[in-house]
């Protein structure tokens, strides 16, 4: 083929940044309150990507992702390469601006280290300037938390990206620029003598991507429109990055929030403007659907995992918990299949609030998700199962009577709802297993349906998934027991399968 089609990457891989080193790219991507996070993505051509592992294996401190917090945590990443080493930072709205860094892609990353330490600073970018020798950070900020907006701050910083050296000063303020809103998510760069920040504004659903540049780091920037929806069906469109390839082409990632579906990744052309120097992104500024592909020797199709046979009760790199793990609730042996333990928790009512919920993002495309699952606990009020999970959710699977049967369950919870309840009467599992099947419709509507050994039956009224704030709906296995004391079984899911529809 020599044209692509977007959206590159169909699912949530919000906020992306890139970087090439050599002929290889990296995308790194927001991941919020799951863990591992910081997800690393590897493609030799920008269409074709596979994840390759994570740069963050918990997140600190510990103790405040012991529970889920799905919209915290880990905000729009950014990627470099310098001084042989890979290097990523990124804003935790609570804590501050972070960084980790490795000498290959595949780590050993270090443990975060803590930049800048503040409420509300957000999204920030290093630069180490090979014509000064002077290492420069930017960063935006969260109103949320520091009752500031609109604004970009830029700093000095260690050339070792330990610390930053001075307070830092205000280079782009968005209030002063008529029309403007909601800027952040600013990329640093140098190009033909200036200092490049590419930054969105507008906010992720209706914004437009901008490119500010100045002679000098702190300023005075002037700024310009490089990409905005004009009559596509590309909204926002928002975040992301710049990168050339070998041969000299530049290209621009960026995502699209498609509800549900979370900030599915796009790639746009790129050039500079002869007449003014300025980026030229998309046709002329608008986003393209279809394009020819970029001069880089051509790739196999591939795209970051979904299926999964969890050899050896192992689950592949596509899969985070909703909170920092705990020993214990996956086990490892010799067959395939995830083991998952029925943890004991008083939020049993509610997956929202549950950190063993392990998870994968939902596909942007219509599929179909299936899984085989089996019932081990004995105890009354156990259960396992498949979830769509969002701010409202629901499930199907399995739980364990009072009187020692297994039943077919499927429960759901609204959005405003703090408890679960049933979508559709229980009914009788004998041989405690089940094929669980949801089919993703149009809109992330969502239809339900098992077998438990005597043919497929739908379940329930269709449900709608929706998002967080910020995340996209997740697929979520879990397994759980009521609470009490002592080890309440397990349950075991095989064969995971996401197939198009």
């Amino acid at each position: 083929m020599t044209s692509y089609t977007n959206p590159v990457l169909n699912a949530d891989w919000s906020d992306p940044d890139v970087v090439r080193v050599g002929d290889d790219f990296y995308l790194t991507a927001s991941s919020f309150g799951r863990a591992p996070g910081l997800p690393l993505l590897h493609s030799r051509d920008l269409v074709n990507w596979t994840l390759v592992g994570h740069a963050l294996h918990h997140l600190e401190p510990a103790g405040e992702f012991g529970t889920p917090r799905h919209d915290c945590g880990v905000w729009a990443p950014s990627i470099r390469h310098h001084d042989d080493r890979f290097w990523i930072f990124w804003g935790d709205p609570d804590q501050g601006l972070f960084q980790v860094n490795a000498p290959e892609i595949r780590g050993p990353w270090t443990r975060p280290h803590l930049v800048k330490a503040g409420k509300g600073l957000i999204d920030p970018c290093p630069l180490w300037d090979e014509e000064s020798g002077e290492a420069y950070l930017v960063h935006a900020w969260a109103k949320s938390r520091s009752g500031v907006k609109n604004r970009l701050t830029g700093h000095r910083m260690h050339p070792e990206g330990t610390g930053l050296l001075d307070e830092g000063k205000v280079i782009v303020d968005g209030d002063r620029i008529p029309g403007w809103f909601t800027l952040e998510g600013p990329k640093l760069y140098r190009h033909d003598g200036w200092f490049w920040i590419l930054a969105p504004a507008g906010g992720v659903e209706t914004g437009w991507q901008g490119a500010f540049r100045s002679r000098g780091f702190f300023g005075p920037y002037e700024e310009r429109t490089v990409l905005e929806q004009k009559d596509t069906d590309v909204n926002g469109p928002h975040q992301g990055g710049w990168v050339r390839t070998p041969s000299g082409e530049d290209w621009f990632l960026h995502f699209q929030q498609r509800g549900a579906y979370g900030r599915v990744v796009h790639l746009q052309p790129m050039r500079w403007d002869t007449g003014g120097g300025w980026p030229v992104l998309g046709d002329d500024g608008a986003p393209v659907a279809v394009h020819e592909r970029p001069d880089l020797p051509p790739q196999p199709a591939a795209a970051p995992a979904t299926d999964d046979d969890f050899p050896g009760g192992r689950f592949g790199r596509q899969w985070s918990w909703t909170a920092n793990p705990q020993p214990g609730w996956a086990t490892q042996h010799s067959g395939d299949g995830l083991r998952l333990a029925c943890v004991r928790s008083p939020d049993a009512h509610d997956l929202r609030r549950l950190p063993n919920v392990l998870t994968q993002r939902l596909p942007g495309r219509p599929s179909a998700v299936e899984v085989e699952l089996r019932l081990h606990g004995e105890e009354p009020g156990t259960r396992a199962g498949l979830a769509v999970l969002g701010d409202a959710f629901g499930w199907i699977g399995l739980q364990r009577g009072t009187d020692g049967t297994v039943h077919l369950v499927h429960r759901f919870a609204e959005a405003a709802a703090e408890k679960e309840r049933d979508a559709a009467p229980a009914r009788l599992a004998p041989q405690g297993r089940v094929r669980l099947r949801i089919e993703i419709g149009s809109g992330a509507r969502c239809r339900f349906s098992y077998d438990v050994g005597d043919g497929p039956r739908a379940s329930g009224p269709v449900f709608a998934a929706t998002p967080w704030r910020w995340v996209g709906a997740l697929l979520g296995l879990f397994a759980l027991a009521p609470v009490g004391t002592g080890h309440a079984g397990a349950a075991t899911f095989t064969h995971f399968r996401i197939n198009s529809l």
